[in-house]
Parts: C-alpha cells; structure tokens; sequence
C-alpha cells in the first residue's frame, strides 16, 4: 500500500468537499468586506504608528503576538475511522503517512509568522529604542516553531492522557519565556538561554511511554478540524451538517441555569447550553479580546471609537451563527417547545450575549472619564448600543423559511 498517495487522495477528497463553496463565500460578499476591513487596518495602523501614545507596553504586545503562532498549532492527518482495522497492519510505516502533515503544519506556521513579523515590525522598531535584529528574531522563531511543533506531536502519542496534558502546559510556558528572553535580555544571553532550555525540552520529551499511533485520538482531531472548516463555511452557505465539537467547560455550566423551568424557555436553555460549549463561545471571545486591545490601543478617541463599533457588529454577526445551530435537530420536532419561541428565544439570546460584550469592551473607553472626555466616551457607548439594537430589530424580522419551520 502506498501510504502518500493514500494521504494525497484523502487530501484532495477533503479540499474537494471544500472548495466548490468558496465561490458561494465570495459571492456573499465577504471579499470585498475582507479588503476594506484590510484597507481600513492598513489607515488605522499607519496613523497609529504615526501618533504612538507614551508608554506604550511594545515587549509585551509582541509577546501577545508572536508567542501563541511559535507555540500552536495543529496536525491534518485526515484519519478515518475504519483506519483502525485497515490501517492497522500499516502501523510500523505509518511515519511515512504523518510525514506530509508534520512538514504542513510548520509550514503553515512559518507562513502565519511571516505575515505577522512584517506586519509587526513597522510598528515594533517605532516603539523600541532596543529592538532585536528583524532577521536574527524571524530566524529565532522559526527555529522555536520546530521545536514546539516536535513536541506538539509527541503529545499526541503519549499513553497518558493527563502527562499529555503537563507536557501540554510545559510546551507552553517554556515557549512564552523563551520568546520573552529574546525580547527582554541581550541577544547573546537570550540565545544561549533559548538553546540550553530547547535542548533540555527535547530531552524531556522522550521520558514519558507512548504509543506509535493514537489511533482514536488523531480520528477524533480530525473529525474537529474538518467539523470546524464547516462551520466557517457555513457562515456564509448552508454547508452538510458535520459534528459538532463539544467542550466541557466545568467553570461555566452554572450559565443558563437560572432559566425558568417552562416550555417557552425550553428552547433558550438548549441555546445556552449549546453556545457555552461550541467553538463559537472561543470565537466570540477572541474577537473581543482583539477588539478591547485595538480600541484601547487606538486611545480614547474617534478612531478607537469606529473600531470599538466596528467589533460590536462583527460579534454580532458571529453571533447569528446561533440561528442555525439546532436548525436540523429532528428531536425538536418531537419536544412540547411552543410554536414561535424558539425564533423568539435565540433573538433575545443573542441580544443578551451580544450587549454584555458590548459593555465589556467598552471599558477600555473609562480611562478617558479621567482625560476630560467623558461624553465621546458616552457617545460610543451609546453607538454600540443602538448597533446591537439595530441588528436585534433585523434578527426578529420573519423570514419564509423560518415561518415554515415554526
């Protein structure tokens, strides 16, 4: 059996299941919202590298930045699960299959790291008095991405789940203080810190047993990665139904729990549920994250404004990603849930959610109480209120195929 073109089969069956509604995405107009949010970045940064504000923390905005790409990562090994029977005897040959998904997922990260170092360094050799050579930090980082990539795989393989799991926390704080070495200390010093602490991971990696291949364990990261694509697809296109991934999340399942106990918010219950252990409660919260550090970034001004307002409308968006969530549950058409309210119910949800992030992100904007303006504060405030009514008034607009489906 040829193991490559095994995995060159599989791949091209998987980008053929994607491509064809790519077309879709860009006819729904993601592209050119795509290039004025790039042409708007562009303006924003270059004012913003024009006029930095004093004090500006750079070491640590670079950390934020470049550690997490160095670090992360995934592997696409586009496993199946009837590979544990017919792929089994292979077991002893199956490096030469994992061999393209290991050198893709470097390469995927260089391209990542490239893209953020050149964006990046305008704005890092601006702020830094000391900065770090552009070609010794871009070397460095590609050097580190090998290293954590190599011991991202072996994580994988390894017996026990929970020493998975330490070495999981161990590749990530020895990959945020190495970048911070780099960052903080003299070339010289930082270089030989780095080289002793990678050395000293490598070796540790090879402590713990492992298993040749996990075979349940890559079937079910694959079946996320490709659950995950079709999420984004589906964004735009309604795109076949995949598994969902669910997250425990032990620290926020008291969320939902206060809902009254009746058919009308039987429905909202689910919807709660549902979104704490989605991916999409990570998506929503990284975009406003971003959006909190770029508004504050930007100062309390009219520029930090229209981006604070621009990502209240973008979480809002992610948000009606809710409508669809359940639209295929077949058990939904057997529960006491009242016509009417499951449209009613996920409104109102996304109302709810989307205004907390609202007002969150807008504490970035309470510093300027102290600065004398208080009112452009107000008023973006009150901007990213009506934004999220706004965008309630058009979610509860009736739409034939959901008339049908109540």
């Amino acid at each position: 059996m040829d193991l490559l073109e095994l995995r060159r089969k599989r791949s091209g069956q998987f980008w053929g299941g994607i491509i064809p509604y790519l077309g879709y995405v860009l006819q729904s107009g993601v592209a050119v919202l795509f290039l004025f949010c790039l042409i708007a970045f562009a303006a924003w940064y270059t004012a913003f590298i024009r006029n930095l504000p004093e004090g500006l923390p750079i070491r640590w905005i670079a950390l934020v930045l470049l550690a997490p790409f160095a670090i992360g990562g995934g592997f696409r090994t586009f496993l199946q699960p009837a590979d544990t029977v017919f792929l089994l005897p292979q077991e002893a040959r199956m490096s030469r299959y994992f061999a393209p998904a290991w050198r893709g997922a470097v390469i995927r990260k260089y391209m990542i790291l490239a893209v953020l170092l050149l964006t990046f360094w305008p704005l890092y050799i601006t702020a830094e008095d000391q900065g770090k050579p552009f070609g010794w930090t871009a070397l460095l980082l590609a050097a580190w991405s090998v290293v954590m990539s190599i011991g991202s795989w072996r994580e994988l393989t390894y017996v026990s789940r929970p020493t998975a799991g330490l070495y999981r926390l161990l590749r990530w704080v020895i990959g945020v203080l190495a970048v911070a070495a780099w960052l903080w200390h003299p070339a010289g010093k930082a270089l030989l810190f780095i080289v002793v602490l990678g050395a000293a991971y490598l070796a540790a990696l090879y402590l713990p047993s492992r298993l040749r291949v996990p075979w349940e364990l890559l079937i079910g990261t694959e079946k996320n990665h490709a659950a995950r694509a079709m999420m984004v697809l589906g964004w735009f296109v309604e795109v076949p139904g995949r598994e969902q991934r669910v997250h425990t999340r032990r620290w926020l399942s008291k969320w939902g729990g206060r809902i009254p106990w009746d058919p009308g918010q039987a429905y909202r219950y689910l919807l709660t549920k549902s979104f704490v252990r989605s991916d999409m409660f990570m998506i929503v919260l990284r975009v406003a994250v971003v959006g909190a550090l770029l508004a504050y970034l930007s100062g309390q001004n009219l520029l930090g404004g229209a981006v604070y307002l621009f990502f209240v409308f973008v979480i809002g968006v992610q948000l009606s990603e809710l409508r669809r969530v359940h639209s295929e549950s077949f058990w939904l058409q057997l529960y006491p849930v009242p016509a009417g309210s499951r449209k009613a119910n996920v409104v109102r949800l996304i109302f709810q959610i989307q205004l907390v992030y609202a007002l969150l992100m807008w504490l970035v904007f309470l510093p300027s109480f102290g600065e004398g303006k208080a009112l452009q504060a107000l008023y973006v405030l009150a901007g990213g209120l009506v934004i999220t009514f706004l965008q309630r008034v058009y979610g509860s607009r009736s739409k034939k195929g959901e008339e049908e489906e109540e």
